[in-house]
């Protein structure tokens, strides 16, 4: 609700121009990924390697995506893509803030044009 009544107070144009600024911070579509990065540790299973005295093998990264309730995947990450991953993964974060804001801004202009109509 504070959103709302924040941009409630806005002109016309100070909408416009936020809304404009937005989608001119939106992260390249081609660089967002959707998903967590998990370090894991794990154990080979071999009964001679130094994991079977409790030094795991490791970091392993491990892209873990949620596809619907009780549904995921995943994929391990080269440590040479590890960056890049992270990068798409805050793309995603900033992508979906920022749409947010600009879907907040539109309603807003939506509620103002339709009160225009009613007049």
């Amino acid at each position: 609700m504070k959103t709302r009544e924040a941009l409630s107070k806005l002109s016309l144009l100070a909408l416009r121009k936020r809304r404009q600024g937005l989608v001119k911070l939106l992260p390249p579509a081609a660089e967002i990924l959707r998903g967590s990065l998990i370090e894991r540790y794990l154990t080979c299973g071999n009964p001679n390697c130094k994991c079977a005295r409790g030094e795991r093998h490791g970091p392993v990264w491990y892209l873990s995506v949620t596809l619907g309730p009780g549904r995921t995947t995943g994929t391990i990450v080269p440590v040479h893509l590890l960056e890049s991953v992270r990068r798409s993964i805050d793309n995603y974060h900033q992508l979906k803030e920022h749409l947010e804001k600009i879907s907040d801004i539109n309603r807003e202009l939506l509620r103002r044009e339709r009160k225009k109509s009613k007049a």
